[in-house]
């Protein structure tokens, strides 16, 4: 389905064109803007890219054809032909992997820095993976929220806060691997307890907070434990789970009504209860939660949306990387 706000629209990619545009505009962010390192290969072809990308979908915004934002999903179906998940080579996720269901994995979110001040590229992302998520019947999502620069010292407060506030339930915890920090780098700069508790200032833990973290804060997000460290991207990780139980309140309002409308979505006993009617309803029926969703996401913009249907989308394997 492409969602559309006048000259925007947000969709899955569908040809090895838009996918290349994808690839591009994440070197331009991560590469020459963040200065994450990158194989000769890259520098000639002027795109950032691993293993991960082949079988993985690409959610991108696009403005008069131009892609503007994006973010790269993989569910479960795409992780077992690659072998695993991304964020299996910085956390240990088996926890999460156990559920039931279809998971997925959101990575490498970035929008072009020529359309970052009015917000609307995020929150359209934002809207393109909710849909994402009713039509894959997706229950936990997952991914990493990263800072730039390799010393999380420089986020002390957002961190312990973070930890002391948000660690996700030990049954679905995931957990740093230090010991696949690069030679040199020292463990200790895994621990998300930086400062005491009674040091940390809220206020200034939301300073240091990027957009995308306070983001998944608002909706529910828990925290795996642990900092990675991951030099060649010049970034430190922390692991983002959420549950579409843990939704905040004000969200399922508007999604559905109720302040307890997901509440049977949750965990038990080891296992996800089966999606209900409402995040299973099919999204080219009457959109009750996709255009509740709209009218709290899109604010002022909700009365531009228009939703298309699509021919059948193209698998990404199917669109040659």
């Amino acid at each position: 389905m492409t969602i559309k706000v006048r000259d925007y629209e947000v969709r899955l990619t569908r040809t090895s064109a838009e996918r290349k545009q994808v690839r591009q505009l994440r070197y331009d962010i991560f590469v020459e803007e963040e200065g994450a390192s990158a194989t000769e290969e890259q520098k000639q072809l002027h795109e950032e890219y691993d293993s991960y990308d082949r079988f993985a979908d690409y959610m991108g915004v696009f403005h008069n054809d131009k892609l503007v934002g994006t973010y790269r999903i993989i569910d479960r179906n795409a992780a077992e032909k690659m072998g695993g998940f991304y964020t299996e080579t910085e956390f240990n996720i088996s926890k999460i992997k156990k559920a039931s269901g279809n998971i997925a994995e959101m990575s490498r979110a970035c929008v072009n820095k020529e359309y970052r001040e009015n917000g609307l590229v995020m929150r359209m992302l934002w809207l393109g993976l909710g849909e994402y998520v009713a039509k894959n019947k997706i229950t936990v999502i997952f991914g990493v929220a990263s800072w730039v620069g390799k010393n999380p010292v420089e986020s002390a407060h957002a961190i312990s806060y973070i930890y002391y506030n948000h660690l996700s339930p030990l049954k679905l915890r995931a957990t740093v691997c230090s010991e696949k920090f690069v030679s040199g780098v020292n463990p200790k700069l895994s621990r998300m307890n930086i400062l005491p508790e009674v040091f940390v200032d809220e206020s200034l833990a939301r300073k240091q907070m990027t957009p995308l973290v306070k983001g998944y804060l608002r909706m529910g997000a828990t925290f795996g434990k642990g900092v990675f460290l991951d030099v060649p991207f010049n970034s430190y990780d922390l692991f983002v789970t959420l549950q579409t139980k843990n939704i905040t309140a004000a969200y399922q309002k508007h999604f559905a009504g109720s302040e307890t409308a997901f509440e049977h979505l949750g965990l038990k006993d080891g296992k996800i209860k089966t999606l209900g009617k409402i995040m299973l309803m099919p999204v080219t029926g009457p959109f009750k939660m996709l255009r509740a969703f709209v009218q709290f996401l899109m604010r002022d913009d909700a009365a531009d949306v228009e939703f298309i249907e699509d021919p059948k989308e193209p698998k990404a394997e199917e669109q040659m990387n």
